[in-house]
């Protein structure tokens, strides 16, 4: 094919438009408005337990695009993170000792509990009795996380003033 400096232009602008056109294509996001109907306020307790860096990361987004759904849909975010079990080990400053694969993930992890902690509407809870259990200070787990004496406590305690508890294991 012969292209002139002007064929070869209307390509390129063409091969742009659809790139722009494409990537704008995608169809607006869904609402969850039959679940949300008469609700104004997101009440959820994410049971933090996944020890795996990666898996930990991963849900981790998810639960911010769930924070984001519920504010895009005028639903005021209410949520507590409570870690216990194996999570406590990536959350404290103790020394792991991770795959090289997954040492980028931890960080990414603990980049966003920063991150989520700063959100309106958002707290997080650490157990003392996983923290024992693992040989973690209460003091050396992330300052953005408080710690309570039993979250399984709280758990009941945040269930019973009607907040829906979803698992992140």
């Amino acid at each position: 094919m012969n292209f002139t400096k002007n064929g070869y232009g209307l390509l390129v602008a063409g091969i742009v438009l659809l790139l722009l056109i494409g990537s704008g294509a995608h169809a607006e996001k869904p609402s969850d408005s039959d679940s949300l109907e008469g609700i104004d306020q997101g009440k959820v307790v994410w049971d933090v337990t996944v020890g795996n860096p990666t898996k930990l990361s991963l849900l981790l987004k998810v639960i911010e695009e769930t924070y984001e759904d519920l504010v895009r849909q005028n639903v005021t975010p209410d949520m507590v993170f409570l870690y216990h079990g194996p999570v406590m080990k990536l959350i404290s400053n103790q020394v792991l000792d991770l795959p090289l694969d997954q040492e980028e993930d931890h960080e990414a992890a603990l980049a966003q509990i920063q991150q989520l902690s700063r959100l309106p509407g958002i707290r997080m809870e650490s157990c003392s009795i996983s923290a024992r259990m693992l040989g973690i200070d209460n003091t050396e787990v992330m300052p953005e996380i408080k710690p309570v004496g039993n979250t399984f406590v709280s758990l009941i305690g945040y269930q019973a003033k009607g907040y829906s508890m979803i698992p992140v294991h």
